[in-house]
């Protein structure tokens, strides 16, 4: 058939994929990452914008909160700058305690001024450690109760989930690596409650974390209307991967190479991670005690158990599984060691350090230890690729603590770090110094916008922060 003169070309289009495609096997559910297929046009005319094209879909924004505990010890982790600067800073040195952000340093921003007021005591005496967790994300005040009558607030990621976590399989995902206490007094009159949660539903229904990771796996891969065949997958020891191949091979059929390369990588990192919760698995069967109060399965190397479960967050954007996070790395006042990096003296114990140098030092290098891990996360989310960049690209992802100075147990210029671009909308490589006072809120108030929230104000914001966003 030859095409009139006065008509554009005919374009041959391949068969879209819808995003939400999965591979299905026996109880396993297998969430894929964005293949250039699912733009619904063939990607060999991608250069062509003639009418008509459909483009790619636009890769959607991701919001996560990692909260470390019990503060720093903030001169070695406050950047050289003048503490009345404010603004947006490009020339700064990075403190020691930052410098493992070297290499992803164009990639985040410092923020300092941001102050968490509801974790003061307000008339309320001591229970800084309580406080600072429960306020984190929901910027409201904990009624000061070790009984059952809890009450603080909604936390930012839940009222994100509640107006679009519709759009996703999970609408949030809550990740620890404590439990904590449920119940009883933890701090001065606090219930346990309020130290370790950072996620609440409402006033008071705190969001349980998980702290296994195999329960993650199962979480993002398994399908809940099979639990009985999961079960028996779980003790043969068998790939997910294994119960989706025979839809995997279909899938391929439809793909061009450079979707195979994706997905070929894709299935290779999940088996990867799999292969780390089987191992954990088989360590803990060894060894039902390990030094931390934790479940079977979860490895007995902490460095391993905080890079597994950024691991699992980054395999829950990927798939668009959820596109809300949040990540504890342990209960707040926890007072757990870190022999892996030669600190046998607990974490609690050390902020405490009332000036003293060998303290200060062991405190140093606990901060360091948390900035390193992020450090390598953030790092692998930009090396995970998605669309024309990387998922870091399409992410807001939230590092910092409740208290400041965790000696001082102040809860003003707290150390935050925000890694990723939002979706183009959030330049990087900056220091975005705000006012004395300035409610971490006015943060979150800016995050909810820009994944689509209807918001005015959250928690006890007074605006937004204008000028971080572009």
């Amino acid at each position: 058939m030859t095409n009139h003169p006065n008509q554009p070309a005919r374009v041959v289009r391949t068969p879209a994929i819808p995003r939400r495609t999965a591979l299905k096997g026996i109880g396993v559910t297998m969430a894929l990452p964005m293949l250039e297929a699912m733009a619904g046009a063939n990607q060999a005319l991608g250069a062509l914008t003639t009418a008509g094209l459909r483009s790619a879909p636009a890769a959607p924004t991701r919001m996560a909160f990692v909260f470390a505990p019990n503060g720093v010890n903030f001169p070695n982790w406050r950047p050289a700058i003048d503490p009345a600067a404010t603004g947006v800073l490009r020339d700064f040195a990075l403190s020691p305690t930052l410098e493992p952000l070297a290499a992803v340093r164009d990639k985040i921003n410092i923020l300092t001024g941001l102050t968490l007021d509801k974790a003061r005591a307000n008339g309320d005496g001591p229970g800084d450690h309580a406080r600072s967790a429960a306020s984190f994300l929901t910027g409201a005040q904990a009624r000061k109760t070790a009984g059952n009558d809890i009450r603080i607030g909604i936390s930012v990621d839940q009222f994100a989930a509640q107006q679009i976590g519709r759009r996703t399989r999970l609408p949030s995902l809550e990740l620890g690596c404590e439990h904590g206490q449920r119940a009883g007094n933890c701090d001065s009159g606090y219930s346990c409650a309020y130290s370790a949660n950072i996620a609440w539903a409402d006033e008071d229904t705190p969001v349980p974390k998980i702290v296994d990771p195999a329960i993650v796996f199962e979480r993002l891969f398994g399908d809940a209307a099979s639990a009985e065949e999961r079960a028996a997958n779980l003790r043969r020891r068998a790939s997910v991967l294994d119960f989706v191949l025979a839809d995997s091979h279909r899938l391929e059929g439809r793909l061009g190479a450079e979707d195979r390369r994706k997905l070929d990588e894709y299935q290779t990192s999940v088996r990867e991670i799999e292969r780390r919760v089987r191992l954990a698995q088989s360590e803990a069967a060894k060894d039902p005690t390990p030094n931390y109060d934790a479940p079977a399965g979860v490895p007995r190397s902490y460095t391993e158990h905080i890079d597994l479960m950024y691991d699992m967050m980054i395999l829950a954007f990927r798939t668009d599984s959820t596109r809300i996070a949040t990540f504890a790395l342990a209960t707040e006042g926890t007072n757990r060691t870190f022999p892996e990096i030669g600190v046998t003296e607990g974490h609690h114990h050390l902020s405490h350090h009332r000036g003293e140098e060998h303290m200060v030092a062991q405190i140093q290098k606990i901060d360091r230890f948390y900035v390193e891990r992020f450090a390598a996360f953030v790092d692998k989310l930009a090396r995970t690729p998605e669309g024309d960049g990387s998922l870091l690209d399409n992410c807001m992802i939230l590092y910092g603590c409740g208290i400041g100075d965790g000696n001082r147990h102040n809860h003003d210029d707290l150390p935050i770090i925000i890694a990723g671009n939002a979706g183009g909308h959030l330049p990087t490589g900056r220091l975005v110094a705000s006012p004395k006072e300035t409610p971490l809120c006015n943060l979150y108030v800016s995050m909810l916008e820009r994944m689509g929230c209807d918001i005015a104000s959250f928690g006890d914001s007074t605006g937004n922060l204008r000028h971080l966003f572009a």
